[in-house]
């Protein structure tokens, strides 16, 4: 097995998209994490003694052997000639990105039932941008934690007068452990926060290794991670590290991400084997729309977070506002405008100020967008997509144009920017759960409360729940938790039919369900992985534990035969009071009979009255997962006349070589990696500064040749520093 390093880190917090620094000037000091070969504390002091110019930030000892030091240039290059660094990594900055759900989670399916269990005596950290301790719904809970950027012990999120304010940890926080005006899942817990992310949301990758570190030692029960990278693959270092806190004896909690509504889409730590990756749902919410009768046609209107709620019940007039800049002739009238230019909070303004009565901002690309505002509205605003505003401001330009609004109730739907699986490399089916991740009122700094959405609020759902759970069963193991929850999740539906494993892995949680569960379903996300050519006859293992004082019998209902698949299910299995049986379901599959790409599906187990219902999934041959991830460039910390690169491969590749161009004229400028026979894995090597060109932004042309002699292309921007 090829050795991957594990202080590498790509964050970003599910709410924007990332941005990375400048690199520092060589009279300053560096920033970097070096892994080692033996005790990384006696090597501290050894550095502290021959080098003691060297500052040593942090020392790494349960999720990997090394250090964070900072150091000027000339310093950092003596270090490099002892001989215990076994890797060095230069350390990047990345930039983030009364509530109903919660009453609708602590429920059975028909009726609301009482609170027996609170989250007493269970720890919860969450590693995020800090937490407002003084806000009243969080005081009581609040037990302590560490500052990763300030490296103090006062986790407070980022002031005004410190840099660009943060809320998202206060946030993801009252979800979990809100008791106040607002009631969060676990509202007895013992809270803790890990500020990895300073101002503006932005981070490195010491903090973070740093706060999982911390978190761990200071026996944290459940760990919330909102936040991720992009790359989809199983062994990237973030979802090794995390699968390292599991190991510990600790649930991690991430959410899935918010790249959906495309397949291959979840990035790392959520990949992580062994963590519980959360994907977006909706609670019970008022859905709003326009509606056309006379053409037909509904649009969907998506509210923006931190304005009031889209209400209207008659007609107004829709006028088109342009991209916002000067708006005139709006009051008492709804204005539509195009995004771009200027904030979402100056549009909305603009248009508060002219009069109008609610505000529409169409997209200006094809991509799905979320939007929110930095200050309080006092009219409605909402988002559409491009073509839907597109379509509006036609209707506009034709004449005068009257919108009606119609108003439904939703709940359980997988949102549009819930990032769907599968993962590459293992092939495995996530999210594994659902929670409420749409339009989600919280705490915030400063005694507030806002509305947010995405992934970043699903997760803090489920780790709630853990704490719950992990109160009823204070002996369960990380496994069991995990197991319960997901073996007595509710399969969502969208007009009647099941959504695929890979929007929703086992369902939406059912928290009362899992506390009294029966049984605990153990790998119950069945994949039988990628089949390459020629019928194979492929087994997974589902284990089955029994957790209640009687015998159980469990049975199979056998899926209808297909051209090319063959189920072979054992008829009936018993299972003893605290037993645990591992149960094999073995599928044959002729991928000459089926098409080539990703096939999922569903198989129905039987215990008595209750069902449940276990996802499936194998890709024949080939699917249109993404070939190459991650690419990204660093200077080495150790020689300035050297850079090191990475790019993340899925699969094994009998070729890979990206190719530079100039972004604006689309010249060719070099070919930067050049490389034959690769395995899969994290590729990393270095490249001579003078064998690269200048600094700048360039398109990197990534062309993949697999051993079946198929050819991909991929496309991203590299920036050389």
């Amino acid at each position: 097995m090829r050795y991957i390093p594990l202080a590498f880190f790509v964050i970003i917090i599910f709410l924007a998209s990332p941005t990375i620094s400048d690199a520092v000037s060589p009279i300053e000091k560096t920033q970097i994490i070096i892994e080692v070969n033996g005790d990384p504390q006696q090597h501290k002091q050894y550095i502290e003694t021959y080098h003691p110019t060297i500052e040593v930030v942090e020392v790494f000892h349960t999720l990997f052997q090394g250090l964070a030091i900072r150091a000027k240039d000339h310093q950092l290059e003596q270090l490099s000639k002892e001989t215990f660094i076994k890797n060095s990594y230069p350390v990047k900055t990345y930039q983030t990105q009364l509530n109903q759900s919660v009453p609708f989670l602590l429920k059975k399916e028909t009726v609301q039932v009482d609170r027996t269990y609170t989250g007493k005596g269970v720890k919860v950290g969450v590693i995020d941008t800090g937490i407002d301790y003084n806000h009243p719904d969080l005081q009581s809970n609040y037990q302590g934690g560490y500052d990763l950027v300030d490296l103090d012990d006062d986790p407070m999120e980022t002031t005004l007068t410190e840099g660009e304010p943060t809320i998202h940890g206060t946030h993801v926080a009252g979800i979990i452990a809100a008791n106040g005006k607002m009631k969060g899942m676990a509202p007895n817990v013992s809270l803790y926060g890990y500020r990895a992310l300073g101002p503006g949301g932005a981070g490195t990758s010491i903090q973070v290794i740093a706060a999982l570190e911390k978190a761990v030692n200071d026996g944290m029960d459940i760990i919330n991670m909102s936040l991720g990278n992009t790359v989809n693959g199983p062994d990237w270092p973030t979802s090794v590290a995390v699968n390292r806190a599991v190991e510990e004896g600790v649930s991690v909690v991430i959410a899935n991400g918010n790249s959906g509504p495309a397949n291959w889409t979840v990035g790392s730590p959520a990949t992580a084997t062994k963590a519980i990756a959360v994907g977006a749902s909706t609670p019970i919410v008022q859905t709003a729309s326009i509606i056309d009768r006379f053409e037909k046609k509904q649009i969907p209107l998506t509210p923006i977070a931190g304005s009031i709620e889209w209400t209207f019940q008659r007609k107004y007039l829709l006028v088109d506002g342009g991209i916002g800049k000067k708006l005139s002739n709006i009051s008492g009238k709804i204005v539509l405008i195009k995004r771009g230019e200027h904030t979402f909070t100056e549009k909305v303004k603009q248009a508060e100020v002219g009069g109008a009565v609610g505000v529409i901002i169409y997209n200006n690309e094809e991509e799905p967008f979320q939007a929110s505002l930095q200050a309080e509205s006092n009219i409605p605003a909402v988002t559409v997509s491009k073509a839907d505003g597109e379509w509006l401001k036609k209707q506009v330009q034709k004449d005068s144009y009257w919108i009606q609004t119609m108003h439904q109730q939703q709940q359980d739907q997988i949102t549009d920017f819930s990032s769907r699986g599968p993962v590459t490399a293992n092939w495995s089916i996530k999210p594994e759960i659902v929670a409420p991740g749409e339009n989600i009122t919280s705490t915030i700094p400063n005694n507030g409360y806002q509305s947010l959405q995405g992934t970043s609020m699903a997760a803090p759902h489920i780790a709630g729940a853990l704490a719950l759970l992990k109160e009823a069963h204070p002996n369960w193991t990380p496994a069991q938790l995990k197991g319960a929850l997901l073996t007595q999740a509710k399969p969502l539906k969208i007009n009647g039919v099941l959504y695929d494993p890979i929007e929703q892995g086992m369902g939406r949680i059912r928290l009362n369900e899992s506390i009294t569960t029966r049984t605990i379903l153990h790998d119950s996300l069945l994949s039988f992985g990628k089949i390459e050519n020629g019928k194979k006859r492929l087994t997974a293992h589902i284990e089955i534990e029994n957790v209640s004082n009687q015998t159980n019998q469990f049975s199979f209902d056998i899926p209808k035969q297909q051209p090319g698949l063959r189920w072979f299910l054992p008829k009936k299995v018993s299972v003893k009071p605290n037993e645990k049986r591992f149960i094999p379901i073995e599928l044959t599959i002729d991928p000459n009979r089926l098409p080539e790409g990703l096939h999922q599906g569903w198989l129905k187990l039987f215990n008595g009255k209750e069902s449940y219902q276990l996802p499936y999934l194998f890709i024949n041959q080939t699917a249109q997962y993404p070939k190459a991830m991650g690419l990204e460039l660093e200077v080495d910390p150790f020689n300035l006349k050297e850079y090191t690169y990475r790019l993340y491969l899925p699969e094994d590749v009998k070729e890979v070589k990206v190719d530079l161009y100039d972004p604006n004229t689309l010249v060719f400028e070099k070919t930067f990696i050049e490389k034959k026979d690769q395995p899969n894995g994290l590729l990393e090597d270095r490249i001579a500064k003078k064998d690269l060109p200048k600094p700048g932004n360039y398109i990197a042309a990534i062309t993949i040749s697999t051993k079946d002699n198929h050819m991909y292309h991929e496309e991203t921007l590299l920036r050389i520093k």
